[in-house]
C-alpha cells in the first residue's frame, strides 16, 4: 500500500520511527468532513502497515488542532436520507474506533483548540498532549447537535459524572481543567510540546515491545466490555498466547542473560 501524496487534507511522514500524521486543512480550523475523514482513515491504515514507524503522532497545521465537523458540510447533509445520514456517520465512527483500536500507540500532540469531534479524536488518542493555549469541549449541545460517537468513549475514559459535566453543559475548558478531568494526559509549553511528545514517543520505541503493547491495548479496549470471570479467562489466554511470542522469548531471555535489549 502506497500512501498518497495527493490528499488535499492529511500528511504523513515518518522520523526516528515515528509516524506523523498531520491534519492539514488549517483555513477551515481542520474542520472535518468525508474526504477529510477518508484521508485519515487511509493514512492510519497505512500506518498499521509502515515497518517504518513504531509510534504515531497525530498532530494538525495552524491554529486549531480540529474544529469538529464542517458546520457548512453538516447543513449540507440535512438534505440527505436517514440512509445517508447513517453511512456518513458510520463512516466518523469508524475513524474514532480505528483510532482507538489501533495497534500501535498514537499520541495525540494538541497545539491549538480541540472542539467537539475535535475534542473526541484527543479522547480515542492513547496519550494526549496539550499546550495551556488550547481550549476543549463537546459543544454539540449548544447547535442543537449531540455527542454521539465521541460519547461512547469519552464515557469510558473519565466515567459518567465527568462526561455528563462535559456534555451536557457543552462549555469550553483550559487544559489545565482537560487534565483535570482525564481527557488529556499533561499540558506542556508551546516551545517543549513537541520535545514532550517525541521524547515520550522514544522512550516507547526504544524501551517497550510493540507486540506487547499492541496485546495491551487490545486487552483495555476488549475487557471493559466482559463480566469479572469471562475477563479474567480472556486475560489467562492472553497471557499463555503471549509466553509464546518472540518478543517476549527475546525480552526474558536478555534479562536472564543481562544483554541490552533493542526493540
Amino acid at each position: 500500500m502506497k500512501f498518497s501524496t495527493d490528499f488535499n487534507f492529511v500528511t504523513y511522514e515518518v522520523k526516528d520511527r515515528i509516524a506523523y500524521i498531520t491534519l492539514n486543512r488549517p483555513e477551515k480550523r481542520n474542520a472535518l468532513n468525508y474526504d477529510y475523514v477518508t484521508e485519515l482513515k487511509t493514512a492510519f491504515s497505512y500506518a498499521e502497515n509502515d515497518n517504518k514507524a513504531k509510534i504515531i503522532v497525530l498532530k494538525a497545521n495552524g491554529k486549531a488542532f480540529s474544529a469538529g465537523a464542517d458546520l457548512s458540510y453538516l447543513q449540507a447533509l440535512q438534505n440527505n436520507s436517514y440512509e445517508e445520514n447513517l453511512l456518513d456517520s458510520n463512516h466518523l465512527m469508524e475513524l474514532f474506533k480505528q483510532i482507538y483500536n489501533h495497534p500501535k500507540v498514537v499520541i495525540a500532540q494538541i497545539e491549538g483548540h480541540a472542539i467537539a469531534g475535535g475534542s473526541g479524536l484527543a479522547a480515542v488518542c492513547d496519550y494526549s498532549y496539550a499546550v495551556p493555549e488550547a481550549k476543549f469541549g463537546y459543544t454539540e449541545v449548544r447547535i442543537g447537535f449531540i455527542p454521539a460517537i465521541v460519547m461512547v468513549f469519552l464515557l469510558r475514559k473519565i466515567g459518567e459524572l465527568g462526561a455528563k459535566e462535559l456534555l451536557l453543559s457543552g462549555r469550553l475548558i483550559s487544559a489545565r481543567e482537560a487534565k483535570s478531568y482525564g481527557v488529556i494526559n499533561r499540558v506542556s509549553e508551546a516551545e517543549k510540546i513537541h520535545a514532550d511528545v517525541y521524547n515520550l514517543a522514544q522512550e516507547l520505541i526504544e524501551k517497550n515491545s510493540g507486540e506487547s503493547m499492541k496485546r495491551t491495548k487490545q486487552m483495555i479496549a476488549k475487557v471493559q466490555e466482559m463480566g469479572l470471570n469471562e475477563g479474567l479467562e480472556f486475560a489467562a489466554k492472553m497471557n499463555a498466547e503471549t509466553r509464546d511470542t518472540k518478543d517476549c522469548k527475546k525480552g526474558v531471555g536478555s534479562f536472564l542473560e543481562k544483554k541490552d535489549l533493542v526493540w
